[in-house]
């Protein structure tokens, strides 16, 4: 059985460490932690692992985040992945700094990138990991805010919360959807 797992952000070097890439910065965690290493490929950073064998399928679109539709449906494509086994990690402002949020379809809630997956894909029913990254920015100012670095504050917890988004992945994968929002989400 075979998952794909894409990370939602902005590739190069300006936009590492910012709120609007935790997508990648979860599935580099999950890479590293199943000794998974990513390559460039078409349209996407790629790492295959195993776990508990099953094949999990990592990107993070080169596209940018308002294209990542394009390499979505490439790799859901090329893999032979049906659209159930696939889970999408984004940033989320409407959830406060580290709460995870697993649902199994669902608007785009403004996010550009879910905005696009979804119109490429002509579909909303797909899994989505949600990781809040607070709104904690002055009006008219959103932008720089989910382009920014995390604070100090953030830091101090970050790594524990990217801890549980990848246990969220790997549940996903492991005991299916619905157990996998019962056991990660409130956390």
């Amino acid at each position: 059985m075979k998952f794909l797992l894409v990370g939602l952000g902005n590739p190069g070097a300006e936009y590492e460490d910012t709120r609007h890439n935790i997508g990648f910065s979860v599935l580099e965690a999950l890479a590293k932690k199943h000794e998974g290493t990513f390559s460039l490929d078409r349209g996407a950073y790629r790492a295959t692992i195993k776990l508990r064998g099953k094949q999990l399928v990592l990107i993070k679109p080169t596209t940018f985040m308002n294209l990542s539709g394009k390499a979505v449906n490439y790799w859901l494509q090329k893999e032979q992945i049906s659209k159930e086994n696939l889970l999408v990690i984004t940033d989320d402002l409407a959830l406060p700094f580290g709460k995870i949020r697993l649902k199994g379809a669902g608007s785009d809630g403004g996010h550009n990138g879910l905005k696009d997956i979804q119109h490429t894909l002509q579909t909303t029913a797909y899994a989505r990991l949600r990781f809040g990254i607070g709104s904690d920015f002055p009006k008219g100012r959103q932008s720089d805010y989910v382009l920014g670095k995390w604070d100090k504050e953030e830091q101090v917890t970050l790594n524990e919360r990217i801890t549980l988004a990848v246990e969220a992945c790997e549940s996903f994968c492991t005991i299916g959807l619905q157990l996998a929002m019962t056991n990660c989400n409130g956390k």
